[in-house]
């Protein structure tokens, strides 16, 4: 399979429909607002937002949504074209790395993995931070694993490793730091070098964002939302210590069948042999470890261990007896079944989580037999010993899938989930009101992105003539006098 092909494939899966549903959760519309506070002021070192310094994140988010504004794309364009391109961007990236230190089959299952995996595409959907902390941080770990060891003799990539490093830094703030530390044992001889480009990536924004607002700055960003959110549940993400578990089986959907590859006895000794897998896999673990001893914890968080997963189970699937390799690939391409299932719970889930969402649809005749048709073609394909071919089915059918399920479910989103609809159907008077305190925070982050300026709280002194409330979760404009 021509790397081209799959590229290709994958640009036209993570391109297209980026604004067909309005900003999501409280984190897309509040990122936007910032960004595009921060383009219209053109101070780029102090994230603001309605006005007042938000010290939450870095910057890297921030520019590339701002930079984007600048060019004059609009809205959610403007946020989630710099992610989806940094995404596909990696991925071109992930493959040539995999391909040279494995085989192109291997690179051509992992790259196939990853881009179709539920959370990696999820998240190169979305306006958050994580993607581009992961992409940078991910690709400095590849870089100084397997073109910096110790008697390479390089110095290039040492810098380049480090540089990507910095970026990650200015993507998300200070855990790329503890999850890259580990590399360093590998890549001691080159640690002088990545640690010299980091900074000078990364420091300038730091110093000039304490020069300009001292403490305050320093005690948000890092105490509350480092040292804070890892050691105290304040910021109300507080999860059990194994909760990550099904996050990552969840997250690696529809391929989650490839973890039993990576486990079996008949394909045990070829995969752990493998000093790289087990590199690859010992640093998987402490990553997910330290992520699961934090008090807070989200499913994003785990985004930057999923590429090293990618890895390890595609080369378990390439080494792996045929006949498990077939069956592996073939039960989680009929997985896909499950797409419009899970098109009919996904409003509900945003809006009241998963356990209390309601199944109502179940797949039909058509789904099943696609989803059969192209389990039993990639099968054969494995079976040939043709995994690029494999690869290529697999994506090809994933992409069909994920691509049905945007036009099914975003228009779903954009009405229930978001708030861009509800604005513009009443945007006449929804500009002269106030906000219940009763509305819920992502939709009032969301209505103070997409109003001409930010909303006032209906809990003032003083009260505009409409207020919008949510009833019986919905958004509603009333007159002031009425509630």
């Amino acid at each position: 399979m021509p790397k081209s092909w799959l590229i290709l494939i994958l640009a036209i899966l993570y391109l297209t429909f980026l604004g067909r549903t309005g900003f999501l959760g409280p984190d897309e519309p509040r990122y936007a607002s910032i960004s595009r506070e921060m383009a219209r002021s053109g101070d780029w070192v102090t994230p603001r937002l309605d006005g007042s310094g938000w010290f939450e994140k870095p910057p890297l988010l921030y520019w590339m949504t701002g930079a984007a504004t600048r060019l004059r794309l609009h809205d959610e364009w403007a946020a989630r074209l710099p992610v989806a391109l940094s995404s596909l961007a990696f991925l071109i990236f992930f493959f040539g790395a995999v391909e040279r230190e494995f085989s192109a089959r291997v690179a051509a299952l992992a790259t196939a993995i990853l881009a179709t995996s539920a959370g990696w595409l999820a998240y190169s959907f979305v306006s958050l931070p994580d993607l581009p902390m992961s992409a940078a941080l991910d690709a400095a770990v590849f870089i100084a694993l397997f073109d910096t060891r110790p008697g390479h003799g390089l110095t290039k990539p040492a810098y380049t490793a480090g540089a990507l490093l910095g970026l990650s830094i200015l993507a998300k703030g200070f855990v790329p730091v503890v999850l890259f530390a580990p590399i360093l044992l590998i890549a001691r001889r080159k640690r002088w070098r990545i640690a010299v480009a980091c900074l000078v990536v990364a420091a300038p924004w730091f110093i000039l964002c304490i020069l300009r607002n001292g403490h305050v700055f320093w005690n948000d960003f890092f105490w509350k939302h480092h040292v804070g959110r890892f050691l105290n549940g304040d910021l109300q993400h507080v999860q059990p210590f194994w909760y990550y578990l099904p996050i990552v089986l969840a997250g690696l959907f529809p391929w989650t069948p490839t973890v039993l590859l990576a486990v079996h006895p008949k394909s045990w000794r070829k995969v752990w042999d493998d000093q790289r897998v087990v590199v690859l896999a010992l640093w998987f673990v402490v990553g997910l470890v330290f992520f699961s001893l934090a008090k807070n914890k989200l499913p994003g968080y785990l985004l930057p261990l999923m590429p090293a997963l990618a890895v390890i189970l595609a080369v378990a699937v390439d080494r792996a007896p045929v006949v498990f390799s077939a069956v592996s690939v073939a039960v989680s391409l009929l997985l896909l079944i499950l797409l419009p299932v899970i098109a009919a719970m996904l409003p509900d889930a945003l809006m009241v989580g998963v356990r209390r969402s309601f199944i109502a649809v179940f797949p039909g005749a058509t789904v099943v037999l696609l989803a059969m048709l192209a389990a039993a073609i990639s099968a054969f394909f494995i079976w040939s010993g043709r995994a690029q071919a494999a690869a290529f089915v697999a994506v090809l059918a994933v992409a069909g899938g994920l691509t049905w399920f945007k036009l099914a479910t975003f228009p779903l989103l954009d009405q229930r989930v978001s708030v861009r609809a509800f604005w513009r159907a009443n945007a006449g008077t929804a500009s002269s009101a106030c906000i219940d305190p009763g509305v819920r925070r992502m939709w009032a982050y969301g209505l103070n992105y997409y109003a001409p300026h930010p909303l006032p709280d209906c809990a003032a002194p003083s009260q505009p003539p409409y207020r919008i409330a949510e009833q019986n979760g919905k958004l509603m404009v009333t007159p002031s006098d009425i509630r």
